[in-house]
């Protein structure tokens, strides 16, 4: 879908005065979802509001509401007939669509006051917006500990996606179970307790950096299933770092995105190392160039630039053609690959090379 240019000369000067106006259009369209005036227009349907309804609905004065819904007009948000306000497709999907809802409050939260020192960050290699939310080399350092709402919102975006993509993996475990399995990078633990969960024979390895840990062993403990884990304190950074060695699967979902090239080819070799003889490795990731509509891989390409000045300053949402090529190097080959898993995620089944 980007093998040729798709604007007409006029698409493309209009498309670039909404790009010159988009941090004030981003924030209107924040302020008319958050006070109300989407949802007053929500339920005014089909009839519409004049802007003094609107204004007396929400809260706000005339004059805010005015510039508010004048700006939505421009963006297609909102429609006027006749003096009154309706709201657009684009104003509903803004309102009532989950993924839109995440993907907009982890922009605004997370990354807005970070970007503007993205290009600080392209030029030196380091998060450089990071310090807008905390004073940590890299955002995963401060995952459990990071301000309000961002700390919310960053987790509300990580787990959409992926809570959309673990049932069905564990399905495809449950037809094969391993007797246990190790999830590197397991954040929250989420992963972790819905494999205890489903499958009762298994045990679970957790790594990850010790304040990740101490998050999901404490999940797990009120969830009652600790007695099948075990903790790992690894930094996958660290050179003299190993994996625990004995596990049959070795799990890692959305982990690998977060590191550099010659980064991932380095941990990967540390699970080439850790694998048993017959030893599985499956990793889930979201490839931008798998997807099958526009806006998820538009999505996945702008999420790079979150990874550049938010989170560490090296990696990205990947090409798959670039990713898969790490795998080699490592001592992997791959041994299937499955595209859609949970409508976005792409699992790419791994094994050592002979």
């Amino acid at each position: 879908m980007f093998d040729k240019d798709p604007l007409t000369a006029l698409e493309a000067i209009t498309a670039a005065q909404q790009l010159a106006f988009a941090p004030l259009a981003f924030q209107a369209t924040s302020v008319m979802r958050d006070r109300g005036v989407l949802a007053a227009l929500a339920k005014a349907i089909p009839h519409g509001l004049p802007i003094d309804d609107v204004a007396t609905t929400t809260g706000l004065s005339t004059y805010a509401t005015r510039v508010l819904l004048e700006a939505g007009l421009g963006l297609h948000i909102v429609w006027r007939r006749d003096g009154r306000y309706h709201l657009g497709k684009l104003g509903h999907f803004l309102l009532e669509d989950e993924m839109t809802r995440v993907n907009f409050d982890f922009t605004r939260d997370v990354c807005y006051q970070a970007a503007a020192h993205l290009d600080e960050a392209l030029c030196d290699g380091k998060p450089a917006g990071l310090k807008a939310l905390g004073p940590w080399a890299t955002l995963y350092e401060g995952l459990s500990i990071m301000p309000e709402p961002a700390r919310r919102s960053w987790f509300a975006f990580d787990h959409f996606y992926s809570d959309q993509a673990f049932p069905a993996v564990c399905d495809r475990l449950a037809a094969d179970p391993p007797a246990s399995l190790l999830d590197v990078g397991c954040n929250t633990g989420k992963f972790a307790r819905m494999c205890l969960e489903r499958l009762p024979a298994c045990a679970v390895g957790l790594a990850d950096l010790p304040i990740q840990l101490d998050v999901a062993r404490e999940n797990l403990r009120q969830a009652g299933l600790l007695a099948r884990v075990r903790c790992h304190p690894t930094d996958l950074l660290d050179r003299q770092a190993c994996l625990p060695s004995g596990y049959p699967l070795i799990w890692m979902s959305q982990l690998l995105d977060c590191f550099s090239e010659e980064q991932i080819v380095a941990i990967l070799s540390k699970v080439r190392a850790a694998l048993p003889p017959g030893g599985r490795l499956w990793i889930l990731e979201l490839f931008w160039d798998r997807q099958r509509f526009e806006a998820a891989a538009y999505s996945l390409q702008q999420t790079s630039l979150y990874f550049t000045c938010v989170a560490n300053g090296n990696s990205q949402m990947y090409d798959s053609t670039v990713f898969l090529a790490l795998l080699p190097r490592a001592g992997m080959e791959v041994t299937r690959v499955t595209d859609g898993v949970g409508g976005y995620h792409t699992l790419v089944e791994c094994a050592a090379v002979a």
